[in-house]
């Protein structure tokens, strides 16, 4: 594998990290902490959090609910806890490769 093809996978995301991702406050990510059981940040003696991928990863899938399809807070809870998170991750998998695809395919088309 060459350098350029192979994404660095860090262990654990800052608050402030997690909030550029998503271009959010990171008083937004402190508060869909509390409100959502998935996010179980580390936390050191300071207290500082830190994020895993998984948590990232539950932090798309709430943006994803709540910021794209308009879901309130308490809708979103209510379809992760129907879900169970089986059924919720397939569903937002399959939007996120095809947005995936779709920026590959716009980024192939500037390049013509």
């Amino acid at each position: 594998m060459t350098e350029s093809s192979r994404e660095v996978q860090k262990v654990y995301y800052r608050i402030g990290e997690v909030a550029a991702m998503f271009q959010v406050n990171v008083s937004l990510i402190r508060y869909w902490e509390k409100e959502f059981s998935i996010i179980k940040p580390y936390r050191n003696k300071k207290g500082t959090r830190f994020f895993t991928p998984k948590d990232v990863e539950n932090f798309k899938l709430i943006y994803h609910l709540v910021k794209e399809r308009g879901f309130t807070l308490q809708g979103a809870r209510d379809y992760l806890n129907e879900k169970k998170m089986t059924q919720a991750n397939p569903e937002f998998e399959i939007i996120q490769t095809l947005q995936n695809i779709r920026e590959f395919l716009l980024s192939l088309k500037a390049e013509l």
